[in-house]
């Protein structure tokens, strides 16, 4: 695993703006097409100024809050955004998120791109909020995966963190995750290992996905020191763990849903990876009323 959670400062460490604003930029000039927000440009008067109250309209936690006052500033420089609540918050329906000031114009004009990012990264941080919480009280932890939005990875693996989950391998190159099809092309577990180990450095951790007993047997073997449980029912999982306690890091991996999650915790893993709290969860219902 890539991140630990230490205090609940790390959740206020947001990706840094480089990060950040060209997503919010590409989807602006994508709303913005070639000539702008011919709506707002027509009705409202130049010089008419106008207040905003970002609001949620459902429960939730939330994520996304330097998505939403970076497309407004990205506008126009002059709109003042002022935060009244902060990402990882958990929020109830009616609850202000931010006020925004400035010209009417540019905030009709960025309203919809940042009501996207909002909504859609409070959606992340609450689908793994409920995971989170269906789990507690057991060693497990819920861990993203790299099923992610193209271009969103960084901003939907920050959500998870906001919604009390961890994140897993930001991309190939950080940390190695030998699948099943990587195993049927090296020719088996082991000759992956013996290549793998020839040409990495020490620093980079291994994990192998295994499907079977014997998989995890023979990669336990081999000093395999990660391993993915990939599809295993609960039953399977607790077997696993009796094998693999104190040897290896277990995560389960598979099919995992907030009807199925706490049993899979309760088999004893270390970590649970979901894919759907990225690409599947819910937009969280957010409005922007002048």
């Amino acid at each position: 695993m890539n991140a630990e959670v230490g205090s609940d400062d790390f959740y206020s460490r947001p990706p840094p703006a480089l990060l950040v604003e060209p997503a919010v930029r590409a989807a602006l000039e994508e709303d913005l097409g070639r000539d702008g927000d011919i709506t707002s440009a027509f009705t409202i008067p130049e010089d008419a100024r106008a207040m905003a109250r970002l609001v949620a309209r459902e429960p939730g936690t939330i994520a996304g809050l330097n998505c939403a006052e970076a497309a407004f500033r990205l506008v126009d420089p002059a709109t003042r955004f002022t935060p009244a609540a902060a990402d990882g918050d958990t929020v109830v329906a009616g609850t202000l998120l931010a006020t925004i000031e400035g010209p009417a114009r540019s905030l009709l004009t960025a309203e919809r791109v940042a009501l996207n990012f909002l909504g859609h990264l409070s959606g992340v941080a609450t689908a793994t909020a409920g995971l989170v919480a269906a789990v507690d009280g057991t060693r497990a932890r819920i861990v993203c995966t790299r099923k992610t939005i193209p271009g969103l990875r960084a901003l939907q693996k920050y959500a998870v963190r906001c919604g009390g989950g961890l994140n897993h391998r930001f991309g190939l190159d950080d940390a190695v995750l030998v699948k099943d099809n990587h195993i049927a092309a090296a020719g088996g577990i082991a000759p992956a290992l013996q290549r793998l180990r020839a040409g990495l450095g020490p620093m980079v951790r291994i994990e192998v996905e295994v499907d079977t007993l014997a998989q995890l047997e023979e990669a336990l073997a081999l000093g395999v020191k990660a391993v993915l449980l990939d599809n295993m029912p609960p039953q399977m999982l607790r077997q696993a763990v009796a094998l693999g306690r104190g040897r290896a890091m277990l995560e389960a991996s598979g099919g995992v849903t907030l009807a199925t999650v706490r049993a899979v915790a309760e088999s004893g893993v270390d970590y649970i990876s979901s894919g759907s709290i990225t690409h599947s969860a819910p937009n969280l219902d957010i409005g922007l009323d002048f």
